[in-house]
């Protein structure tokens, strides 16, 4: 079991219940799965931008990521349904508390001027999204390797109910907000 998981079983969780009054511990939310998504819209012209974007992808993850493709087309843009625009992987379990622990530890704190997280990008079903403008804040990616800097978008799903069940889960995992 990951040191995140065990902290949020012995310190989080009667926290929560402490706090919002749950009547039984299955009431109590926890991280659902986290989705990292990178979407290339010059991979229409340059498609080796996708293979670094996977790659890369990957050794952020752990996990292989897959293509994603557009939906429909766009004539202005000069894109057509079924082309390759992007990538995305959907953590869960160890590999999602591992990266949960890496993100917060180690990547955001490496964020130029970084003064916390706005506490205001929850839905309103406790979930958590963010864009890292930056994907070289990961200490896996060699910065002599890239040959362009990338963003990467962020989702923490919970299984609260409210937007207030889930900032206070992520604050108590450590989650950075400003004040």
């Amino acid at each position: 079991m990951s040191q995140l998981r065990q902290y949020y079983h012995k310190e989080v969780v009667p926290e929560l219940i402490k706090t919002f009054e749950y009547k039984n511990i299955m009431q109590v939310p926890k991280l659902e799965k986290i989705v990292l998504n990178m979407g290339m819209g010059e991979a229409i012209h340059n498609i080796k931008l996708l293979d670094s974007a996977l790659e890369e992808l990957k050794i952020i993850s752990g996990q292989q990521p897959v293509i994603t493709r557009a939906k429909k087309s766009i004539a202005a843009f000069k894109l057509r349904a079924g082309m390759p625009i992007g990538c995305m992987v959907t953590l869960r379990r160890k590999r999602m508390y591992d990266f949960f622990y890496k993100l917060v530890n180690i990547a955001l704190p490496r964020v130029r001027d970084f003064r916390g997280l706005s506490g205001k990008a929850l839905d309103d079903h406790g979930n958590y999204s963010l864009g890292i403008k930056e994907h070289i804040i990961f200490p896996e990616i060699d910065y002599d390797k890239i040959d362009k800097i990338k963003g990467l978008n962020v989702s923490v799903v919970t299984t609260a109910k409210t937007d207030e069940e889930g900032k206070e889960l992520l604050r108590l995992l450590g989650m950075p907000f400003r004040n």
